[in-house]
């Protein structure tokens, strides 16, 4: 096993933005960005939590979103806290046959890109070893 896991917590991301809250909008970015980056989605779930302040006759919760994406070369993963403008993304690619290396980058920035953060931590790890 071979691989590279990006992760990016994004601080201070606009709340407004329709990818922080509606499932449908984080699930089009995130095939989307898959598609550009040159990655193969195999499968998908998207779940909207409640807001933390919603009562029980809510109709229409507006709490954040936990997305992911299965692709052929391994996951991307994305948490939002609209009421916090935070948002936690993680993707993790196999190198197995292919360096996906790029790839990964590409669609991190792309993912970032799209939350508008004005602060980001950004992390990256070699998992496994090559040839082993």
């Amino acid at each position: 096993m071979h691989g590279l896991h990006l992760t990016a917590d994004l601080h201070q991301c606009l709340p407004e933005r329709r990818v922080m809250s509606e499932p449908a909008a984080l699930r089009e970015l995130c095939i989307a960005a898959v598609h550009r980056a040159g990655l193969t989605a195999v499968g998908e779930l998207f779940h909207r939590y409640p807001a933390a302040d919603a009562g029980a006759g809510d109709a229409q919760p507006s709490g954040g979103i936990t997305g992911v994406v299965l692709l052929a070369e391994s996951h991307v993963a994305v948490h939002t806290w609209p009421e916090l403008g935070a948002v936690t993304l993680d993707v993790y690619v196999c190198n197995f046959g292919a360096d996906n290396s790029t790839r990964a980058h590409a669609l991190l920035d792309a993912l970032i890109e799209a939350f508008g953060p004005t602060r980001i931590e950004r992390h990256a790890l070699q998992r496994g070893k090559v040839g082993a």
